[in-house]
């Protein structure tokens, strides 16, 4: 379902711009910890330190306000791997600090997960918004490796896709669920599995010789006894 655009409730005085932000900070946190469903718009208000009619200057509803979080969300993180990879001069620097950045942001951003796949629920069209923009970029910026010969020719979409998932889990389980100060272990598994591929299959183990036949006698010639 499409919401309508709340381009128009965009302030451009700077306080009112301030009073946004604080609002969709604070949806964040009260989405990523209550849930949808169970926050309230007086909740979001609560946590931003603001009138509860002042809502509704910004934001008609409370679907509006969780699409422009998911929608914000993804583009701070598009620009933050943009700026990080900005002076990168292969494919494999740009994929290492492209995750370097995204282990970052879950760190400053740990409701990220929570709310985002929230929106398959809330906003279909917003859950698969924040991941079609994403892979547009990573798809314009693979074709390009693929052009300079860094990448092998394949299927762009898909190879981004792929990556996205491995980001995506590697920030769950050693940012998110676990912080680990040591991540760089886990760019360089990363890197290497990027750069070589799976490591090759176990070679086949050799089947057990045989015991030599030995070789069949000559067959003796019948004897004709004495000459006479």
């Amino acid at each position: 379902m499409n919401r309508p655009s709340t381009s128009e409730r965009v302030p451009v005085t700077p306080r009112g711009q301030r009073t946004r932000q604080k609002l969709l900070k604070a949806a964040e946190a009260v989405f990523g910890d209550k849930g949808y469903e169970r926050a309230s718009i007086a909740d979001l208000t609560r946590k931003a330190s603001v009138a509860l009619g002042t809502f509704y200057v910004y934001f008609p509803d409370k679907q509006s306000i969780f699409v422009e979080v998911v929608d914000e969300l993804g583009a701070r993180l598009r620009r933050l791997i943009a700026e990080s990879t900005a002076g990168c001069t292969t494919r494999l620097e740009v994929e290492r600090e492209g995750l370097r950045a995204f282990f970052q942001f879950v760190r400053q951003h740990p409701n990220l997960y929570r709310v985002v796949r929230q929106a398959e629920f809330v906003d279909a069209d917003c859950y698969r918004r924040y991941y079609d923009r994403f892979a547009k970029g990573y798809v314009r910026g693979l074709t390009q490796a693929m052009d300079k010969g860094e990448v092998r020719r394949m299927d762009p979409e898909a190879l981004a896709y792929c990556l996205m998932g491995i980001g995506d889990f590697l920030g769950m389980r050693w940012v998110l669920w676990e912080e680990d100060m040591g991540l760089e272990r886990v760019l360089d598994t990363a890197m290497a599995l990027l750069s070589h591929g799976l490591p090759s299959p176990l070679q086949p183990v050799p089947a057990k010789p045989s015991k030599p036949t030995p070789p069949k006698p000559s067959p003796r010639r019948p004897s004709r006894g004495p000459r006479s």
